[in-house]
């Protein structure tokens, strides 16, 4: 269940939220500002002599509705009224935000097929700030509850919470959309259920024996109520403000950004100002990360960095990584370091030459760079799926990327017919760079025994912590593992872990 911020009693940002954490917490990018985040009012009566005439409003409904009804009601003549004069101020910056998020909402529900005009769910949900948490424990721009994150993919613990990451929480609100969509048949319903959980909706229109929002209208809760109403005056606001006098001013957009992938522990403070990066500006581009450190277990963590300081990262990764990273006191290679690879702002993958740095029997540190010839080479990737509620072929292989008919060949199946918990092999080919000479040893072990180094027999196992609301597959998901291999590793026999339980992931 998702809760918007308008249905709850008092709206947080990330940082006052009532949970312990470490002195490295990260505080919200944005902090809450009360005169943006109107605390609406339950369903209130219009006055007798609105100052915006129905009839008006209802011809503009008329010409905006598309896919989703844009009913008029005296709930939304009132929000239109609570929009437009009482937070106008709310209303100019939804305006000046829209090119921040506006793109990726419309790409991400056209991907999906859904009514572009859910991008404006979000601005009730969140007011449009990846970070806020409700008092509900709902959190991001969708508002995802814990659990139903988790559902949805969403990882989350103490280092990392997915539900603030805006393009994985969009894709999770398209996912949940198209559930709901699925369940009722009617985006009405579908929204009320995003609200408030379809077992609530279903109530009422048992109670009611009512079939769409405005039959059920009376048994709903009445923050329910509301919820259809405020995303109709939205809508409206969005496309007409500007006949109210309301306009933008100060136009928000999105930083041009590189990529670069994080293994293991990293100093993300000292990385910035190393890096010569606003600690800000990584914030507002990584907004998932609640602390200012990554810890030893991460692996292949996307971390966005402002074009404009790129340049000078690659120049001087050495000493960046010496400054951020963290090594073993014993023999072995650094725990942490920026990878070989990096993505580009126009999504090209380019070699990026890495120091690795090591520790001798003296406890000398020892660099090595490497900075030779660079290849491409294929690796397959075998993964599994659990078939959820509401899942077909066709939008599983269009999660993964693959075919249809790849899926059925993998997994045996002679009918297209699958059923809820059912396992499904999928098998992925990735595009590996890696630095010549290391490509050319992998080649030569296949015909001669490879010689063992003081580095490979002080190899340590790796291990997972379980954290509260994770699953075998979660875990499974988050390391590319299958669950058969990650319970074997461990010793499982039914699927049952516990929180503070260690898993070795590997060996």
């Amino acid at each position: 269940m998702c809760v918007g911020i308008w249905n709850t009693p008092v709206m947080a940002s990330f940082s006052q939220v009532k949970l312990e954490f470490e002195p490295d917490t990260l505080e919200a990018a944005t902090q809450a500002d009360e005169s943006l985040m109107p605390y609406l009012p339950e369903v209130e009566e219009i006055n007798e002599n609105p100052a915006i005439p129905a009839e008006l409003l209802k011809q503009r409904f008329a010409k905006l509705e598309k896919s989703i009804p844009l009913t008029y009601h005296k709930s939304s003549h009132e929000f239109v009224e609570y929009f437009t004069y009482k937070k106008a101020k709310f209303t100019k910056t939804m305006m000046e935000k829209m090119p921040l998020y506006f793109p990726l909402f419309e790409k991400t529900l056209q991907k999906h097929g859904l009514p572009a005009e859910l991008k404006y769910l979000s601005m009730i949900e969140s007011g449009l700030n990846p970070t806020v948490i409700s008092h509900a424990s709902a959190g991001g721009l969708w508002q995802f509850m814990p659990a139903t994150g988790r559902e949805f993919g969403l990882y989350q613990d103490s280092y990392i919470d997915e539900r603030f990451e805006p393009v994985k929480a969009t894709e999770a609100a398209c996912l949940y959309l198209k559930q709901l969509y699925r369940i009722f048949g009617d985006w009405e319903l579908a929204l009320a259920s995003y609200n408030t959980g379809p077992g609530n909706v279903k109530r009422a229109m048992r109670r009611s024996r009512g079939t769409t929002f405005w039959t059920i209208y009376n048994v709903l809760p009445r923050e329910t109520r509301s919820y259809v109403p405020q995303y109709v005056a939205m809508n409206y606001m969005m496309n007409y403000g500007a006949d109210h006098g309301i306009f933008p001013e100060n136009m928000e957009y999105q930083i041009p950004n590189d990529t670069v992938h994080v293994n293991g522990y990293i100093d993300l403070a000292a990385f910035c100002e190393q890096s010569q990066i606003s600690f800000e500006e990584l914030k507002k581009l990584n907004p998932q990360l609640t602390k200012t450190t990554l810890p030893d277990r991460t692996r292949d963590f996307v971390l966005k960095v402002p074009s404009m300081q790129y340049t000078y990262l690659v120049s001087n990764r050495s000493q960046i990584m010496d400054s951020c990273t963290r090594r073993y006191t014993q023999a072995g290679v650094l725990i942490a370091r920026i990878d070989s690879t990096y993505t580009d702002s126009l999504g090209n993958t380019v070699a990026f030459p890495y120091a690795t740095v090591a520790v001798n029997n003296e406890g000398e540190e020892q660099v090595e760079e490497e900075t030779g010839e660079v290849v491409e080479r294929k690796r397959t990737k075998k993964t599994s799926h659990t078939v959820r509620r509401g899942e077909n072929l066709l939008s599983i292989s269009r999660k993964y990327r693959v075919s249809v008919a790849d899926l059925k060949r993998w997994n045996h199946l002679r009918r297209s017919t699958i059923n809820r918990g059912q396992r499904l092999v999928i098998i992925r080919e990735t595009r590996e760079t890696v630095p010549a000479a290391t490509q050319l040893a992998v080649v030569s072990q296949k015909n001669e025994k490879p010689e063992v180094s003081n580095r490979d027999r002080h190899t340590k196992k790796r291990y997972h912590t379980v954290q509260k609301g994770d699953t075998l597959w979660i875990i499974s998901q988050r390391y590319g593992l299958e669950i058969g291999q990650l319970k074997k590793k461990n010793k499982i026999r039914g699927n049952a872990i516990k929180p503070g339980q260690k898993l070795i992931i590997s060996t």
